[in-house]
């Protein structure tokens, strides 16, 4: 099993030091690494970036961490490679997972706790019409197209925070009724709970990062 692990960066020449670090310290080596740079190859967007760096893998799977992002422990790589599945998905810090069969109601994970066979998602791209929650439509495109999902009790990853996604989470409340409805997925909506689901995560968030003396 060969990873393609996909970096999208701009302007953040630490935050890439930080990827590149937990990178190197993974146990399992077998991986190529993909840097799609703003600075470098301008791109209309991070979903633009992140499709640049579909057609640029060449491994079995592809997993994304983006400049700052890093795997919560050197064994991540190696403990995924065990397993053979279309859609590999674990825990991010702050972010306990759901069962996939909750991607009706919303995002089960931080797409850097999922893990995509690249097989099937060569035939699948970011729809650059949702600037927030085109990595939703897309997991649910490729869910709809695998045969086996696994999902594996660890986190996965320490994502940085203060991503689009966290600035804009009503904007991309509203963009993934869209794609439910652009799907046909019918799912109940409500607001109230994703309001106080997001006030829940957040506080998660804060306290697991005082217990895991993570420094920003």
């Amino acid at each position: 099993m060969r990873f393609s692990v996909v970096t999208i960066t701009k302007n953040n020449p630490d935050g890439l030091a930080r990827t590149e670090k937990s990178l190197k310290d993974q146990i399992f080596i077998d991986y190529d690494w993909i840097i799609i740079d703003g600075d470098k190859d301008p791109d209309n967007g991070i979903y633009d970036a992140m499709n640049k760096g579909i057609k640029r893998s060449k491994g079995d799977y592809v997993i994304f961490m983006n400049a700052g992002d890093i795997f919560s422990a050197p064994d991540i790589l190696d403990i995924i490679a065990k397993y053979d599945a279309d859609f590999i998905y674990g825990n991010s810090l702050g972010k306990q997972s759901k069962h996939y069969s909750r991607l009706p109601y919303g995002m089960i994970t931080h797409h850097q706790a999922m893990v995509y066979r690249r097989d099937i998602l060569k035939h699948l791209s970011y729809d650059e019409r949702y600037p927030i929650a085109a990595d939703y439509k897309l997991t649910l495109q490729f869910i709809n197209l695998s045969y086996c999902i696994l999902y594996i009790n660890k986190v996965f990853c320490v994502f940085e925070s203060g991503g689009v996604s966290e600035k804009n989470a009503k904007q991309g409340r509203m963009e993934q009724i869209q794609i439910r409805q652009e799907l046909g997925i019918k799912a109940p909506f409500t607001p109230y709970r994703q309001w106080c689901g997001q006030i829940i995560k957040t506080s998660l968030t804060y306290f697991r990062m005082l217990r895991y003396n993570i420094k920003k």
